[in-house]
């Protein structure tokens, strides 16, 4: 119970102060030689009736003296002793007392000894402050630091020193500037002198605390401040505890990153632009730059090998620099021994914690590598980008300069992060490869190419939609026709994706195979309904398999039109589609208001013929709704937009065509719905390349249209084209002769072929078949297969005209 160290202290708050404790002295025989006033507030006794009596009569119960005489024997051993005894009051009561004693030697030689004692709960408590003071700065895991008036640092207890690295009596005397960064000394000078000069405390405030011998380490420390006044109220300083949290502030921002990624990678279905998300958030806490290496088939939609084995494209790098060895859409190749091929071999993320040690990061390159180093770069993360069990590319990540080496926490959460990634960056993929699948089935069922027709210069654009819709099912078609006319077709399925383009792909090819039967064009457009209705009906069949492409098909639209470069007559008929536009040469713009009719597949309705006349060089303007639905405005603003552009033609037609897209669609706007245009100028055959007569039905005829037929190819030039032709035209006449009714109409067409047409009342259809040796008749449609290229029949509400085509003589 007793302790050799003895210590009168002057502080007030100490109750074993000598102006504070009750004192007595003793001689050397246990004899009160000394009572102090505080003595007898305490014990009630008074000086005279102590002073001269032994302590242990006086002072002791008889049942603690050997408590009493254990203490004495401690004291006199020690020179001098600390304890709580029992001592008695003068009413009798027993009271614990704190008492300190120390021998005092006197000038004669004798000794003495003085006591200064104080109520054992006073003691206790103020040993308690004491110790907890003591533990603050020697044992306490939080830190602890104070401050004088003027911001320099008294006195840093151990826990600080051993975070920070710094010897607790370096600071001592100086300001934060002086041992912290000056990114990070500022605010803690600010915040400690807030705290003097208004007395306000605060309480976990976070902030940045890195050391000046240390400026690469991050430490994140939690604050609480408090002012230190005395009980005048004098300030003596600030006191500030600290707790460094910098694995609880890496936990949270690591959370935060993984939060934020899950936010931000994946915006779109861009294999390249998802790469570039991931590089970004990844140096926004985790990295000082990033790479992003895919495979070649990759970045380009298609599957990658099982073995991982191919060339990788740099697809991302984050931050943009340009001594960076390797730069987006470069080659990067691998060493075996590089933690890129390792860890794409072992499907697992590789940690280099000092690359000075492992120069192979990409290749045996030096230069590449000497740039690298003049970064700073010390520390790699290679991370393998898996999706589905699919190795898809590697993640790179580096540290440079004044970071912190990576440790294992960050190749953790660099694996969580990149898995995400993967999985975003496939979808991606798969999307991107659908998107070419569709797009490489679209492209193949429109025209490919559209030749110079002599009834029509045409000019086209088709513009696929891109972003996630993807593909739509917007078609156009430019179909040559029998007698220089010329069939012109936009279409509209709708929908997105390869249904809507096998759907559209259906329609294109019955909208060619009915053209070629020379149809009206309402007769077409009513045809193609019934063929939707037949679709539907066997979608309908297998709805479970895609109950959304009956929509496709029953939602489809047409536009037909015929020209004429003869008669000059256009004719139309349309299925729910957009009304085409119509430009003259004297610069009159009008949208046709022609009948509607419903999309096709829904039966019901009549489709109806829309017939005019249309000058040389009037531009008939057939578009898709993408067209006037990809800009900001209404569709009223666009249609205003395309007159204007059609009113302002130039010689060019291409040129027009340019113009109404920018137009229509702002500069680098992405259509979200296919966009298809066709522009047709119209042509007119000029009068001496046509020669029409009318013969009356009779035997005579045949001859006489020999005759005219002869003449008209001297004309001409197309002398040896005569014999051909004639015999083609008297066969032609004889069956309308001997099959058909009313006048008969021969005429010739000089284009880039020899057209020539019998027309007659009758809608007989003519029948090509092989006649037997016996047979008197029955060979005049063979022949004129045989010395004809093409041949066929068309029908009008008047009649039919069968006509042939015979290619022109080379010149």
């Amino acid at each position: 119970m007793g302790t050799p160290s003895i210590h009168f202290s002057e502080s007030p708050e100490d109750p074993f102060a000598l102006g504070r404790g009750a004192s007595a002295v003793l001689d050397d025989r246990g004899t009160v030689v000394g009572w102090s006033a505080r003595a007898q507030d305490l014990l009630g006794y008074p000086a005279k009736e102590v002073i001269g009596r032994p302590w242990r009569d006086l002072l002791v119960d008889s049942r603690d003296l050997p408590v009493a005489r254990s203490a004495v024997v401690d004291a006199v051993k020690a020179g001098g002793w600390f304890g709580v005894v029992p001592v008695r009051h003068r009413d009798g009561r027993r009271l614990e007392m704190g008492f300190r004693a120390r021998t005092v030697t006197r000038e004669g030689g004798g000794q003495e000894w003085l006591l200064v004692g104080a109520p054992a709960a006073e003691v206790i408590a103020w040993q308690r402050d004491r110790a907890l003071l003591d533990g603050l700065y020697r044992r306490s895991p939080i830190g602890l630091v104070t401050y004088d008036p003027d911001r320099r640092v008294i006195r840093v207890n151990r826990a600080v020193e051993k975070a920070s690295g710094v010897p607790a009596e370096l600071p001592v005397g100086h300001r934060p500037r002086e041992f912290m960064v000056d990114e990070d000394a500022g605010p803690a000078d600010e915040r400690v002198r807030h705290v003097l000069e208004t007395g306000e405390p605060l309480i976990f405030t976070e902030q940045s605390a890195r050391a000046r011998h240390e400026p690469g380490r991050e430490r994140i420390v939690s604050v609480s401040a408090f002012r230190m006044e005395d009980p005048s109220g004098r300030v003596l300083g600030v006191a500030e505890t600290i707790e460094d949290v910098t694995d609880r502030h890496r936990a949270q921002r690591r959370l935060a990153m993984l939060n934020e990624a899950s936010a931000r990678i994946g915006t779109s279905l861009d294999v390249r632009q998802t790469a570039r998300e991931l590089a970004d958030v990844a140096v926004q806490g985790l990295a000082d730059y990033c790479s992003v290496d895919l495979l070649k088939p990759v970045t380009l939609g298609d599957e990658p090998s099982p073995d991982a084995t191919g060339p990788l494209l740099r697809t991302a790098l984050s931050p943009t620099e340009h001594r960076i060895p390797y730069r987006e859409g470069d080659v990067v190749p691998l060493l075996p021994e590089s933690a890129q091929a390792r860890c794409l071999a072992e499907r697992r993320p590789i940690l280099e914690g000092l690359l000075s040690l492992r120069p192979e990061w990409y290749a045996m390159d030096r230069r590449r590598i000497e740039l690298a180093l003049g970064l700073g770069v010390h520390s790699l993360i290679a991370v393998p980008l898996i999706a589905r069990g699919i190795v898809l590319g590697v993640v790179s990540l580096w540290r440079s300069r004044n970071s912190e080496p990576f440790e294992d926490g960050d190749a953790a959460v660099a694996q969580e992060l990149t898995s995400r990634a993967a999985v975003c960056i496939d979808n991606a993929r798969r999307f991107t490869q659908q998107q070419n699948t569709a797009l490489t089935l679209q492209r193949s069922l429109l025209p490919s190419a559209l030749s110079d027709l002599p009834a029509v210069e045409v000019a086209c654009r088709y513009l696929p939609a891109s972003g996630e819709p993807g593909l739509g099912g917007d078609w156009f078609d430019v179909i040559p026709l029998s007698g220089a006319r010329v069939a012109l077709v936009v279409g509209d399925v709708v929908g997105h994706g390869i249904h809507a383009a096998a759907s559209m792909g259906r329609l294109r090819a019955a909208a060619r195979t009915l053209a070629s039967l020379d149809l009206e064009p309402d007769e077409v457009v009513a045809r193609l309904d019934d063929l939707v209705s037949l679709l539907a009906g066997e979608l309908e069949a297998n709805a479970h398999d895609n109950p959304s492409a009956i929509e496709q098909v029953l939602g489809a639209t047409c536009l037909y039109a015929v020209y004429d470069p003869v008669s000059q007559r256009c004719s139309l008929a349309r299925a729910g589609h957009p009304a085409p536009v119509v430009s003259t040469p004297d610069g009159a713009v009008t949208v046709l208001d022609l009948p509607a009719g419903p999309p096709l597949g829904l039966g019901g309705l009549p489709f109806e013929t829309y017939d005019l006349d249309l000058p040389e060089g009037s531009l008939l303007t057939l578009y898709t709704n993408g067209l006037l639905e990809a800009g900001v405005g209404d569709v009223d603003t666009a249609l205003d937009h395309l007159r204007t552009c059609l009113a302002a033609t130039t010689e060019s037609l291409e040129h027009t065509c340019h113009a109404v897209v920018e137009a229509l669609l702002p500069k680098g706007h992405i259509p979200t719905d296919d966009v298809a245009l066709l522009i047709a100028r119209t042509r007119v055959l000029p009068p001496q390349n046509v020669a029409s007569w009318e013969l009356p039905l009779e035997a005579t005829s045949a001859a006489r249209a020999r005759e005219l037929t002869t003449a008209q190819l001297d004309e001409w030039g197309l002398a040896e084209l005569a014999f051909t032709t004639e015999l083609v035209a008297s066969e032609l006449v004889t069956n309308t002769y001997r099959y058909a009714a009313g006048p008969v109409t021969l005429r010739l067409i000089r284009t880039d072929t020899l057209i020539c047409e019998v027309s007659d009342t009758s809608h007989t259809s003519p029948h090509l078949r092989r006649a037997l040796s016996t047979d008197e008749g029955g060979r005049g449609l063979f022949l004129v297969a045989q010395l004809t290229e093409r041949w066929g029949t068309r029908y009008t509400h008047d009649g039919k005209t069968v006509w042939t085509e015979q290619p022109l003589p080379a010149v």
